[in-house]
């Protein structure tokens, strides 16, 4: 499942206010790094954060999967990014805040 152009482009004027963002393509999908530390992941239309343990059961209390993809031996799981809760994306201020947890995530990885 390739990251949609248009989705990325939105995204990415989104996270803009949060200073030094980098992304660029990976199998697919989109990576967003801040300080070198990839904090975010596009994959189709779904954005992805980077959790950890202190911020997932946020994720798990709205509904957000981890992201997952399928092999010939079964689904796997990552974890470590889950689906960023859909309403996040019309409110760019509270987007914003979760993505400052997700790059603190990704920095004490």
């Amino acid at each position: 499942m390739s990251a949609n152009t248009e989705f990325v482009a939105y995204v990415r004027e989104l996270l803009a206010p949060l200073g030094d963002i980098r992304d660029g393509k990976f199998f697919g999908g989109h990576a967003m790094k801040h300080g070198g530390n990839q904090f975010a992941m596009i994959m189709g239309n779904t954005l992805y954060f980077r959790v950890d343990e202190g911020s997932r059961l946020a994720y798990e209390k709205k509904g957000s999967k981890p992201f997952s993809y399928s092999t010939k031996n079964g689904v796997v799981q990552v974890r470590k990014y889950y689906a960023a809760p859909a309403e996040l994306l019309d409110d760019p201020a509270q987007l914003r805040v979760w993505a400052r947890q997700a790059i603190s995530a990704a920095q004490a990885a």
